[in-house]
């Protein structure tokens, strides 16, 4: 039994304020822990879903980006990433997915595309898995879920997005890695929202020149505080040439398109070198289609990846690089406003108005 009852902010339709529901208890299975939740964070993809723009199951609880604290664990324990035994008060982040580890897609590295995918803050609450998203003041997470640990010093805030936007930008760059390696490349990033700060910084921190672009002023001039060596507006002529030029380069060797926009895929496309590499995170809505010169991919060596979600060891390497880059990085400044679990209706709305990177839920308030 949870002492007191969870709390959980539930959306059921669009246009309609989320309800809240009591659950008096959770039945554990082995490998599964209890989260109490000390910051969620609203998701772009969360605002999606509850503006109707994507098909989804209902009843939901949204949430998928979280900081909480061990509370209870199956009577067969639990592991983080890194296969250390899981304690009572440990103060975690886990992953958007749980995995079987068995099939398929799972041998092959994807777990995060296995073939019984179960997703928080995505998933219709049901028996046994009530708590199933992050707009709550608890998480039963389940076992096969990447857990990992995040110390005491890390503030709430910052170690909140990790669980998703942070981590889609460690995955996105080590995608890069196979191909180009970071160090000494000249690296495009097609949109400052908080998955494209996050791989500017990390792009910067690996030794590669970044360049930003994004038609919001205020997050063109808040990318130099993460790494961005220029930051261009896209819908400008030639200011890409433009920044280019002052390197003594007319192409770029990695391209990371975070928005999601037509437009911007386009532009990617189009400044990668020869032997370069396009990995594309931001396209998980439709956004229509966009024409691709197969000849200059094959003449250009060039390689174009998607990128959905993230592995444990994404996860976990993005706690590590948090542990010294918020220090270095203004990522805590990135959550803004912070509201009360029961004012999640306001949360979402303020998300939806797209002048905070981030809004946060605290359900301790």
């Amino acid at each position: 039994m949870l002492r007191p009852a969870a709390v959980a902010k539930v959306w059921t339709a669009v246009g309609q304020p989320l309800e809240t529901i009591a659950v008096p208890g959770v039945v554990l299975g082995a490998g599964d822990v209890i989260v109490a939740v000390e910051l969620a964070t609203v998701c772009g993809s969360d605002v999606h879903t509850a503006l109707g723009h994507r098909p989804a199951p209902t009843p939901l609880i949204l949430g998928h980006e979280y900081v909480g604290r061990i509370v209870a664990i199956g009577s067969a324990g639990a592991h983080d990433v890194a296969g250390v035994r899981l304690q009572l008060g440990d103060r975690v982040v886990w992953s958007v997915c749980a995995s079987c580890g068995a099939c398929d897609r799972c041998r092959r590295g994807i777990p995060q595309k296995c073939r019984d995918l179960r997703k928080y803050g995505h998933e219709r609450v049901g028996s046994r898995w009530e708590l199933c998203g992050g707009f709550a003041s608890h998480v039963h997470v389940r076992a096969g879920t990447p857990i990992v640990t995040v110390g005491e010093r890390m503030p709430a805030r910052v170690a909140a997005p990790a669980a998703c936007a942070t981590a889609t930008a460690m995955a996105a760059l080590r995608r890069a890695e196979r191909e180009v390696p970071v160090a000494g490349a000249v690296v495009l990033v097609s949109g400052a929202g908080m998955v494209g700060l996050s791989a500017a910084a990390l792009a910067d921190e690996r030794g590669a020149t970044v360049i930003v672009a994004d038609p919001d002023k205020r997050r063109r001039k808040l990318s130099r505080r993460f790494g961005a060596s220029a930051a261009i507006d896209p819908r400008e002529c030639d200011a890409l040439a433009g920044a280019l030029a002052t390197l003594g380069r007319d192409e770029v060797d990695i391209a990371i398109e975070a928005s999601g926009s037509p437009a911007a895929v386009a532009a990617a496309l189009a400044a990668v070198g020869i032997g370069g590499a396009v990995v594309l995170v931001g396209s998980v809505f439709p956004g229509g289609t966009v024409a691709v010169d197969p000849e200059r991919i094959v003449r250009g060596l060039v390689t174009v990846a998607g990128v959905h979600n993230y592995t444990g060891e994404d996860l976990r390497d993005t706690v590590s690089f948090l542990r010294d880059a918020w220090g270095r990085h203004p990522f805590e400044d990135l959550v803004e406003p912070v509201f009360a679990l029961a004012d999640a209706d306001e949360a979402l709305a303020a998300a939806a108005g797209g002048e905070a990177l981030r809004v946060g839920l605290d359900p301790r308030r």
